[in-house]
């Protein structure tokens, strides 16, 4: 069972809000007039919520509406994202939304594409995926030959040598690693050319190339063989996004032959 942070944030902030509320308003002021000492002992849960209450509420917020962190737990967005890296998500780059209902409020921008982006799973919303939007509204997607082409034209990719994984990413050492041009954007990608093109039942773009309509976005792993992705169950709708992947804060490989961190990548930024 998925455990719902942010709607735990949201009860756990009203609680402790209405408690320190309704003691101030009605209950205080007649334990003040009672009481024989001059700082009259608040109830325990009084003062568990004044103390809890600010902390929750700026949590919530700053998680809500400006920065969001989450745990890669698998490589198929390696090598940009491994295994073990905690990054940071920008909450407002693609509208600020509200908690819980995810019901867009204010306009801020769209996703561009290569933005790595952290959205709902659209055959599963209490699950959170991240994927590199590489098709936006009015595109035509295909992919042929682990080449990706959109509107048409070949993303051209140059050959970077074999691929060296370490930790829980040692099992994709051998593949192909490849620097791709996305539009003006660069980025590394993986592949493996012992794979078919729609392997693991990835069958949305075996048929030829797909129109993206309004409203919806084509989203790839970099680990283009080892991914689940827009390729397998179709389109990321608009409202099922989360934010904008920017910055790893933190890398722990518990499968790592050595120390756990890899320091050089803390405080990377995601491109």
């Amino acid at each position: 069972m998925n455990f719902d942070f942010p709607a735990f944030l949201v009860l756990a902030t009203l609680i402790t809000g209405v408690i320190w509320l309704l003691d101030a308003l009605f209950f205080a002021n007649k334990r003040r007039a009672r009481a024989d000492e001059t700082t009259p002992k608040e109830p325990v849960l009084v003062e568990y919520s004044r103390s809890f209450f600010p902390i929750i509420l700026i949590v919530l917020l700053l998680r809500s509406f400006l920065a969001e962190p989450f745990r890669i737990p698998s490589g198929s967005m390696m090598p940009t994202l491994l295994v073990g890296d905690f990054i940071l998500v920008n909450k407002f780059a693609y509208g600020i939304r509200l908690p819980v209902l995810n019901r867009k409020v204010i306009d801020v921008g769209l996703p561009q594409r290569g933005d790595v982006v952290v959205f709902r799973y659209p055959q599963n919303t209490a699950v959170d995926y991240i994927k590199r939007v590489v098709g936006v509204p009015g595109d035509t997607i295909s992919y042929q030959n682990k080449m990706l082409y959109v509107n048409g034209v070949p993303q051209p990719q140059k050959p970077l040598g074999i691929y060296t994984g370490t930790g829980s990413g040692a099992r994709e050492t051998g593949v192909q690693r490849n620097l791709e041009m996305l539009g003006e954007l660069e980025h590394e990608i993986l592949v493996n050319s012992r794979t078919p093109d729609f392997g693991f039942g990835c069958q949305v773009l075996a048929r030829g190339a797909i129109t993206i309509p309004e409203g919806h976005y084509f989203a790839m792993g970099d680990n283009r063989d080892n991914s689940n992705d827009s390729r397998c169950w179709g389109l990321v709708p608009e409202e099922n996004l989360v934010g904008k992947a920017f910055a790893i804060w933190m890398n722990w490989d518990g499968n790592s032959p050595g120390f756990p961190v890899a320091w050089g990548r803390l405080g990377s930024t995601i491109k």
